[in-house]
């Protein structure tokens, strides 16, 4: 047992030079010192090969989670920890992990990932839903995670033409780490939160679609959106997470236009006859 390693591991600059001579316990990628822990490490850890779109998506959402839970404590995330904790043996992927991430935060949740100083290695989420909604427009939760959510799905609901399958809204959501059954770190219960509480806030509409087989729901805006936010905000909104103009959409963006300018034209006094009251609307607790 102990000729295994030590005896060929002492000469090091042997093992730099002799690729194919130290047998088969020291692989010819390894460029430590040649000990026995060396040895070990480099045949533990072959070079990566390329990652599969699965593999990347785990360990992104990964990422992603252990940003939001540092971020709590409202302390920059330093580099290293995120190398320790999470990255691992995907060092060599960390800028595309770190570019993912990001984009997942900024779209999932409402948060922007920053370096504080260039070259600092420490970062912070930053909200990025208060410059988009304007008078705190659809902040039923006061721009908690909650809100990037909703806005996903009300930016759903409006490019799919009003309405939308709930199966559609799932199919999308997975992509991004939020699954209908799943328990969810930030949102708890996402199908819950979705179809009971956003509707139950009135944000949202929730219909069983009739001769369905299996059976599906589509969603649509609640009269609380309508009253609360525009097409064209939510549209703003959308063009700002995919780094576009709102007029790269032609369709949405005449809709959305339409809709403003019905918005600015003056209101008839008093509630048509065809329209009930409005509810009186209480926030979830």
């Amino acid at each position: 047992m102990s000729q295994k390693p030590k005896s060929r591991g002492r000469p090091s600059s042997q093992v730099e030079r002799e690729p194919g001579g130290g047998g088969e316990e020291a692989p010819s990628t390894s460029r430590g010192p040649g000990g026995a822990a060396s040895q070990r490490r480099a045949q533990a850890s072959p070079a990566p090969g390329p990652r599969s779109q699965k593999q990347l998506e785990l360990k992104v959402a990964e990422l992603v989670q252990f940003l939001l839970i540092k971020d709590q404590r409202k302390i920059p995330i330093r580099r290293t920890d995120i190398l320790r904790h999470v990255v691992g043996d995907y060092k060599d992927v960390l800028p595309e992990l770190l570019r993912r991430a990001a984009e997942r935060l900024e779209y999932v949740f409402g948060y922007r990932l920053v370096e504080l100083e260039p070259r600092s290695n420490t970062y912070i989420l930053v909200n990025t839903l208060e410059p988009v909604e304007e008078d705190a427009e659809v902040r039923g939760d006061q721009g908690t995670p909650t809100t990037g959510l909703l806005m996903i799905v009300l930016g759903l609901i409006f490019m799919k033409g009003n309405s939308i399958k709930e199966t559609e809204v799932w199919d999308f959501l997975r992509r991004l780490g939020v699954h209908p059954t799943k328990k969810h770190l930030i949102f708890g219960d996402p199908k819950k939160l979705i179809t009971e509480d956003f509707v139950r806030q009135r944000y949202l509409d929730y219909r069983r679609i009739p001769h369905t087989d299996p059976v599906d729901y589509e969603l649509q805006w609640g009269p609380r959106t309508n009253l609360e936010t525009s097409k064209m905000k939510v549209l703003k909104f959308v063009a700002k997470i995919h780094h576009q103009d709102p007029k790269d959409w032609p369709a949405q963006y005449c809709e959305a236009l339409a809709d403003e300018e019905a918005r600015a034209r003056p209101q008839p006094a008093g509630p048509s006859p065809a329209t009930a009251p409005a509810p009186t609307l209480s926030p979830v607790s």
